[in-house]
């Protein structure tokens, strides 16, 4: 652990308990392992307007990776970002809107868009982005789209995928499950795990020098991408074979027990 340079995190069912609060120690920690020369970055699919919320309190000692990898920010400043061409939209929306029951939402730079005929949703989808237009005619929007996210109240999002999606999209873009009730959708090639890769890049980090922590598929390859990879006890049961190494539950903090021991490492061979 004395090596880690870099550390990433999901935030739900990983770093946020199941009430959506992020645990007590998490702005100790994350001072600390500035001092100690470790970026600390939030690996989620959730938008940066949304991630800026959160982590109001934070000032400049956060890097996000947002959007699933389709976006970085990094020291105020976007150091990478893949947008939707008008056509893709298009077409993207045209299928699910025919193929599917799950509420469309594209996910723009500083707001996402639904339907006006979907509007009941917008209370729960707030939760996650923050900012939400409506609108009379997703397919005629032209702006920048980073990521399609289709929500699922039926809670169908894994069989949705595996029996219509893949087939469907899976050679033309990157597609990713969370949990029951989502499907995002981005430009081939992205995802956290390459998000990570290009940050990496950017400090001059190698895999040998990064942690991250997650609990289900969208967090796939965000773990293979790093040497120290961790799964808190409530991630999906497949999801084994992806981390080296276990943790405690998002709600026994599981991500901050690994992180206080981090410190400690480091702490440590600073002083020797």
């Amino acid at each position: 652990m004395k090596d880690i340079k870099l550390v990433a995190t999901d935030m739900d069912h990983t770093l946020l308990t199941e009430s959506n609060e992020l645990p007590p120690q998490l702005n100790e920690c994350i001072t600390e392992l500035n001092k100690l020369g470790v970026t600390f970055a939030i690996a989620s699919g959730r938008p940066l307007y949304t991630l800026k919320d959160v982590f109001s309190d934070y000032g400049e000692n956060l890097t996000f990776i947002c959007d699933n990898g389709a976006l970085i920010f990094h020291k105020g400043k976007v150091l990478f970002e893949s947008l939707f061409s008008f056509s893709e939209l298009v077409s993207i929306v045209e299928f699910f809107g025919k193929k599917t029951d799950g509420i469309i939402i594209l996910c723009g730079l500083e707001t996402a868009y639904i339907s006006a005929h979907n509007r009941k949703y917008k209370d729960f989808l707030h939760n996650y982005y923050s900012n939400i237009e409506l609108t009379d005619n997703l397919g005629a929007l032209n702006c920048s789209i980073d990521k399609v996210t289709i929500y699922f109240p039926n809670k169908n999002s894994k069989e949705v995928n595996d029996k219509l999606i893949i087939p469907y999209f899976d050679e033309r873009y990157s597609i990713t499950v969370s949990d029951t009730i989502w499907i995002d959708i981005m430009n081939k090639g992205v995802d956290k795990g390459n998000a990570m890769r290009l940050l990496g890049d950017h400090l001059s980090i190698s895999k040998s020098e990064m942690m991250a922590f997650g609990d289900t598929y969208n967090d796939i390859e965000l773990l293979k991408s790093v040497k120290f990879s961790y799964i808190v006890a409530n991630a999906s049961k497949d999801m084994e074979q992806y981390a080296k190494y276990r943790t405690k539950s998002n709600e026994e903090f599981g991500v901050i027990e690994v992180l206080m021991k981090l410190i400690s490492e480091k702490r440590r061979n600073k002083n020797l």
